[in-house]
């Protein structure tokens, strides 16, 4: 399994951060894990919208302070929640807080509660798609050059600033979040080290392997520099299963494994995880 990467998601919502915190240190002692993840949502998308729902970006900034050596990230940013130059600026802090650990993810923006119950606009999905194509280019400059200036169809830089700048260099690995065949793979070819697919069966992942491979001949990319991911949630009941669905999708070309994790957390749980599913992985 020298090829496969496991991490853990624990969505903030219906939960605790003292919880969360519990699992992330849990994660952070144990080698095999080599990732940890959050979401970025201001509600609860499943279950009751009453619920608790800590914000992703201000928990990561404080989980990255108590972790030492697993990566972190969110999965995914909407890219229609914040300015992309703030966001810059919000990922090269957090990448400087974990000493160079951000997974930087992103994707177009999708929830219409949240959207409308906020004000935010969430566009058509093509121009959510563009509009990610144009933050990947502005953070990039941000992360990259002293004084960025950008003149887009929808993001404007003049002599903008981002100071410090990530530890990691060139900056952090963009992660990109989607699996829309007319647009996203594309944006995903040209800028994701690490894409993730959500909400898709194995043979659908593999499917849209094929046409981001096909992106990537269209734009000189070599698909090998780019990591196939997928999240799942973990059954406590039925670890088994957990087993047998992760396997399908690692022999549909997937080698960066989430295991998404509900609230309340059995105790151990990332104990159980490594000594009841990733070792009855084969490889």
């Amino acid at each position: 399994m020298s090829n496969l990467s496991f991490g853990i998601k624990t969505a903030p919502m219906h939960t605790t951060y003292d919880g969360i915190l519990k699992v992330w240190k849990e994660a952070d002692s144990f080698p095999v894990f080599k990732h940890a993840w959050l979401f970025d949502h201001f509600a609860p998308i499943h279950g009751s919208l009453d619920g608790p729902c800590l914000e992703g970006w201000t928990l990561l900034s404080a989980l990255a302070a108590q972790t030492n050596r697993i990566r972190i990230g969110v999965m995914v940013t909407g890219n229609t929640h914040r300015h992309p130059a703030i966001l810059a600026n919000m990922a090269a802090t957090v990448d400087i807080i974990s000493a160079g650990r951000l997974d930087f993810g992103i994707g177009a923006g999708w929830n219409e509660y949240e959207h409308d119950s906020y004000d935010i606009p969430l566009y058509t999905p093509g121009e959510r798609i563009r509009r990610l194509d144009e933050a990947c280019q502005v953070i990039k400059l941000l992360f990259t050059q002293h004084l960025s200036d950008f003149d887009g169809l929808y993001y404007h830089l003049k002599e903008a600033r981002c100071e410090p700048k990530p530890v990691q260099k060139p900056y952090p690995p963009f992660v990109i979040g989607g699996g829309g065949e007319k647009l996203t793979l594309r944006v995903v070819a040209k800028h994701a080290d690490i894409w993730n697919a959500p909400g898709v069966s194995p043979e659908e992942f593999k499917h849209k392997g094929d046409v981001l491979l096909e992106y990537c001949k269209a734009v000189g990319r070599d698909p090998a520099t780019i990591t196939r991911s997928i999240q799942q949630r973990v059954n406590y009941e039925d670890l088994d299963e957990t087993v047998r669905i992760v396997q399908q999708y690692i022999e549909a070309g997937a080698t960066h494994i989430i295991f998404n994790l509900n609230f309340p957390y059995p105790e151990g749980v990332v104990h159980k995880i490594v000594d009841n599913v990733i070792r009855h992985l084969p490889g």
